[in-house]
């Protein structure tokens, strides 16, 4: 089993919205897929509200999730790791053992070429067309994400 981790800032945004879209995306009994954040003021918590709604509007329900700090033996834990963001980068590779911890934590916007090394924006405090345009990037890297987890299935 392939296992992912979407981390963004505060598991209530961004990661839970990559982590709800990718999930509709794949066979989850060959993908498992979680999210986390780099900071743990919510952890316990549901998701934002607006990213709740959002995903909802797209029949997606990530109401199950419940927000969680990236510990360190995430590492062991997932294959892959996609931050959303450099400031997410520098604090999850800030906790990398080796070069094989570090060769797992990838910027998620780098999956499309022409987006390499830039942030995916953090909605929380614009307005709920932020959501929208957040869950529309997402999708699409998830997209991405999702047909290189199949083609890379044909391999295992």
């Amino acid at each position: 089993m392939k296992r992912i981790l979407m981390v963004c800032l505060g598991n209530i945004c961004r990661s839970p919205l990559a982590e709800g879209i990718l999930k509709s995306k794949v066979n989850t009994e060959e993908v498992f897929v979680d999210s986390a954040g780099t900071g743990g003021w919510h952890v316990g918590g549901l998701p934002d509200k607006r990213s709740i709604e959002v995903a909802k509007n797209h029949d997606i329900d990530i109401t199950i999730q419940k927000c969680r700090k990236f510990d360190i033996s995430d590492f062991d834990k997932f294959d892959i790791i996609y931050v959303m963001d450099r400031s997410n980068y520098d604090s999850v590779t800030s906790m990398a053992y080796d070069k094989e911890d570090l060769a797992k934590v990838k910027m998620i916007r780098d999956e499309i070429l022409s987006t390499s090394g830039s942030d995916v924006p953090d909605p929380y405090y614009g307005g709920e067309s932020g959501f929208e345009f957040v869950y529309q990037m997402i999708d699409e890297l998830c997209d991405v994400i999702a047909k290189k987890l199949d083609d890379e299935r044909q391999i295992w």
